[in-house]
């Protein structure tokens, strides 16, 4: 759902140095600055065109250009981009390691934007160099994310079903309940972010770790203290492998497609995704859209992934770097805070609140029930771990692998890995 375009774009229009004012006083032409995203039509590709109409519209002496860039080979075209230095002045670009690993080529944005305003975001710490705001930061978050599952409430209503289950054995049960309705419980398959040609595990394993290992020890799965071979990974592997098992998901779990439309009619009770999906949820399935924690947990669970999960970077090639700064400035004021909440994301900025019920629930599950904010897990593992994974993990939750199977492979592709980049500095 995006668009290849070639990686060689036309120079951006001369300007002299100094402020915008100023180059409006010496008659030049106004600075055209390019923006790639791999957003697709996602909520997110629709804000950002919000933003970006409203940047261009109070900023007559700099014009950005969108482009959408291929989700499935993004980065590789970032990155080479950056060794011909023929790419864009800003860039989409993922927290955690994946700022980390892409930093050679991203401004540090703390330049030109004062800390202390970059400390009122929530989750900076991980658009940073080593984790650490004071040491630089690369991305500006766009929005506050959730790994999250939804649920219809009328067919929770149809099979019984008086409360959102907290625990593996309070799921196991609510899922048999809307098998017998007739209800299948669960919806896997390509959609909501299209990242592969099958569904995106991830967004399972981060609860499935949450249930596993408190935060303190995840960065154990970083540098190797924690191997996936560990019979507690083993365990909740097998528990959430037994959904399909079981019966309680869609039986082509790797080949159905069109899952946000199968969802959004109702042919299945919850689905995991994201806060990027919550608007088109709620314009088709109104009050019946619920959003809860996946109760991926021996004991009622109690973390929640809320982070910043992407953003805007400057290019370090970019001629244009204090120009693309001001994009940045001007999507954390209240005005793009607004147009951001405006189009159903969460805006990030501290003191900036959603206006939507069901992410304002979300919000609720750390701010007033308590939860631990996790990471999202495929944002702190090694890319090459997140890749394998993408694959095996599907297989296993299929019946194609087993679990164990699955998780060695994970394991071969960390004891592959160079020995600093299994270490306790994140890199």
């Amino acid at each position: 759902m995006w668009l290849a375009v070639s990686l060689v774009f036309a120079a951006s229009a001369a300007f002299a140095s100094g402020s915008n004012e100023q180059s409006s006083a010496a008659g030049q032409k106004p600075v055209t600055l390019t923006l790639w995203h791999n957003y697709g039509t996602e909520i997110n590709a629709v804000t950002t065109k919000d933003l970006v109409t409203a940047f261009n519209d109070s900023h007559p002496n700099i014009q950005i250009k969108m482009v959408s860039q291929p989700a499935d080979n993004y980065f590789a075209l970032l990155q080479s981009a950056a060794v011909s230095k023929t790419g864009p002045d800003l860039v989409v670009m993922w927290t955690g390691l994946f700022d980390l690993k892409y930093k050679d080529f991203l401004e540090k944005v703390d330049q030109y934007i004062p800390l202390s305003q970059l400390k009122k975001l929530k989750g900076i710490e991980w658009s940073s160099d080593n984790f650490n705001v004071n040491d630089g930061v690369y991305v500006v978050p766009l929005e506050d994310q959730f790994y999250i599952g939804f649920y219809n409430k009328a067919l929770f209503k149809k099979a019984g079903i008086t409360q959102v289950p907290r625990d593996w054995n309070e799921f196991f049960a609510a899922c048999q309940k809307l098998k017998d309705a007739g209800i299948t419980p669960m919806l896997y398959g390509n959609g909501g972010q299209n990242l592969g040609a099958a569904f995106y595990p991830w967004y399972d394993y981060s609860y499935m770790m949450i249930g596993a290992f408190p935060l303190e020890q995840w960065k154990g799965f970083y540098d190797g203290s924690i191997p996936y071979t560990s019979p507690k990974i083993v365990s909740q592997m097998k528990k959430w492998v037994s959904l399909h098992e079981k019966g309680y998901t869609n039986s082509d779990v790797i080949t159905t497609t069109n899952v946000v439309d199968k969802f959004m009619k109702g042919e299945a009770a919850m689905f995991m995704d994201g806060t990027w999906d919550t608007a088109t949820f709620e314009k088709a399935m109104g009050d019946n859209l619920g959003a809860f924690v996946p109760p991926f947990s021996d004991n009622p669970i109690h973390g929640v992934v809320e982070y910043a999960g992407d953003g805007f970077s400057i290019t370090t090639y970019s001629p244009h770097k204090k120009e693309a700064a001001e994009f940045l400035k001007f999507m954390i004021s209240a005005q793009g805070q607004n147009i951001i909440d405006k189009a159903g994301l969460i805006p990030d900025v501290q003191g900036h609140t959603t206006s939507d019920p069901v992410n304002e629930s979300m919000l609720d599950f750390a701010a007033k029930q308590g939860f631990t904010r996790y990471p999202m897990i495929d944002n702190v593992l090694q890319g090459e771990v997140v890749d394998v994974g993408s694959q095996v993990l599907d297989a296993a939750l299929a019946g194609q692998t087993t679990v164990e199977a699955a998780l060695q492979k994970m394991q071969d592709a960390f004891n592959a890995l160079p020995a600093d980049r299994r270490s306790s500095t994140y890199k």
